[in-house]
């Protein structure tokens, strides 16, 4: 019975590690976990500032807020981010 190691970590099959293959794998992981966390930290911070009192349903002040604050956040993270890579790639330039 194949373990399968040899497809998920870029193996040709020689046993050996595709290193290449293993970076990219961790890259898009960090990546999956940065998105759920900004969706973490964004549902918690629009909550705590929109929601008076939690009920079975939202009403509609409650909706556009959300929708607003969501907007907001996002527009922020974009920002942020779009700065922090101008800077890396300005740093690794200079390198």
């Amino acid at each position: 019975m194949e373990s399968g190691f040899g497809s998920d970590f870029g193996g040709s099959g020689s046993g050996k590690l595709d290193p290449g293959v293993i970076m990219e794998q961790v890259k898009v992981q960090i990546a999956v976990a940065n998105a759920q966390e900004l969706l973490q930290r964004m549902t918690d911070k629009c909550f705590r500032k929109c929601i008076g009192k939690p009920g079975g349903s939202l009403d509609n002040s409650e909706q556009k807020c959300i929708a607003m604050c969501m907007d907001r956040y996002m527009d922020a993270w974009n920002t942020v981010s779009r700065a922090y890579n101008s800077r890396l790639q300005r740093e690794r330039a200079n390198m």
